[in-house]
C-alpha cells in the first residue's frame, strides 16, 4: 500500500482559509441576500452562544472537508498521467470534480426538496466552488 503524502499544516491553513472565505461570502458579499433567501428575520440578532456554536461547527466542518480533500487529492496522485498535469490543472480538476460530484447534487436538493430558491442555490454553490478552489490551491501548491 502506498503512503499518502499529507501535509497537516496545509490542512490547517486550508481550514482557516475556507472559514475566512465563508465569512466574506456570507457577510460582505451575499449576507443580506442569503439571509433573505433563507427566510431569516433580519431584525433578530443571534446570541453570542449561537454565534460561537455556529462558528465552531463551521470550523469543524471546514476541517473535515480539508482533511478528506487532502486525502482524496493524494489518492488521485497515483492515477497514471496525473503526475504530468500542471498544478493549475490539478487544482481545477480537484475543485471542479469534487464540486460537481458532492456539492452540486446537495445544492440541487435544497431547491428540489427543500423548496429553496435558485438564487440561494447560486449563492451556496458559488461559495462551495470558490471554497474548493481555495482549499485545493493550498493543498496542492504547498508541497
Amino acid at each position: 500500500m502506498e503512503d499518502f503524502p499529507i501535509n497537516f499544516l496545509a490542512i490547517i491553513v486550508a481550514t482557516v482559509a475556507s472559514f475566512i472565505v465563508g465569512f466574506v461570502w456570507y457577510t460582505l458579499l451575499f449576507g443580506k441576500a442569503w439571509a433573505k433567501e433563507m427566510g431569516f428575520d433580519m431584525n433578530r440578532k443571534a446570541t453570542g452562544g449561537e454565534m460561537a456554536k455556529g462558528m465552531l461547527l463551521n470550523l469543524l466542518g471546514n476541517f473535515f472537508m480539508a482533511y478528506v480533500f487532502a486525502h482524496n487529492n493524494a489518492a488521485w496522485s497515483f492515477v497514471p498521467g496525473m503526475d504530468v498535469m500542471s498544478d493549475g490543472a490539478s487544482i481545477a480538476n480537484a475543485a471542479i470534480f469534487t464540486w460537481l460530484g458532492f456539492y452540486v447534487p446537495q445544492d440541487f436538493n435544497k431547491v428540489t426538496w427543500g423548496g429553496k430558491s435558485w438564487k440561494l442555490f447560486f449563492i451556496d454553490t458559488g461559495y462551495h466552488l470558490v471554497k474548493l478552489f481555495v482549499a485545493a490551491s493550498i493543498l496542492i501548491l504547498w508541497k
